[in-house]
């Protein structure tokens, strides 16, 4: 029962990843699910001969239940709550930073700052609230329809970045993703380097592929 719950929610939650190239978030997580249950097939068969007594569904639903769980670990993603200036529209940018707690009310520029392992984790659609309080989620435009986020990557010492758009409350279709030169807007000195020893690299905007 355990293993089959767990296969169920991980099945629910693969809608929610998003994709790399052609492939959807889901068709992907499915690929791997087959092989983890292809490889517990596979250990499940060798264990038996030598647990000959315990029964052969009891060792699989023990391996499947452990590799099913180390899946959900692996997909997890904090679901991001942003604080917007009243009326802001435009695009929000939560830039990588030097920092250990994220700053997710964003500027007037639509800057917000955010660590190393939420720009790594965070893929989830955000709760973004004006600073009065309204909701904003019937405004959010994402990258694309499978993923969410935009993201700049780059070298090691690139700026990076996880972007959406707010549109403004007249807006009935959603336009293409606008990029914008947020780069000029932050502070540069505490931009995270994975090598101090070097400057700023140059960026690229990309979809981000989990």
């Amino acid at each position: 029962m355990l293993s089959i719950g767990l296969l169920a929610t991980l099945l629910f939650k693969l809608t929610k990843v998003p994709g790399g190239m052609f492939l959807s978030g889901l068709f992907l997580g499915l690929m791997l699910l087959v092989l983890i249950i292809i490889g517990c097939l596979i250990l499940t068969a060798i264990l038996k001969l030598i647990f000959k007594r315990i029964h052969f569904l009891t060792i699989l639903s023990i391996l499947t239940s452990i590799s099913f769980l180390i899946f959900h670990y692996q997909l997890y993603s904090p679901t991001l709550k942003i604080k917007v200036p009243n009326s802001y529209t435009g695009e929000a940018n939560l830039v990588l930073y030097n920092v250990e707690e994220n700053i997710l009310t964003v500027d007037s520029n639509g800057i917000g700052y955010i660590n190393d392992w939420t720009f790594e984790e965070a893929y989830t659609r955000p709760i973004v609230e004006q600073m009065d309080g309204k909701n904003l989620d019937n405004r959010l435009v994402g990258f694309n329809p499978s993923s969410f986020w935009c993201v700049t990557v780059g070298g090691e010492n690139s700026i990076r970045s996880k972007s959406f758009e707010i549109v403004p409350d007249d807006t009935t279709t959603q336009k293409p993703f606008d990029s914008k030169d947020w780069r000029s807007f932050i502070n540069k000195r505490l931009v995270l380097l994975k090598n101090p020893n070097k400057g700023i690299e140059s960026y690229e905007t990309t979809v981000e592929i989990e």
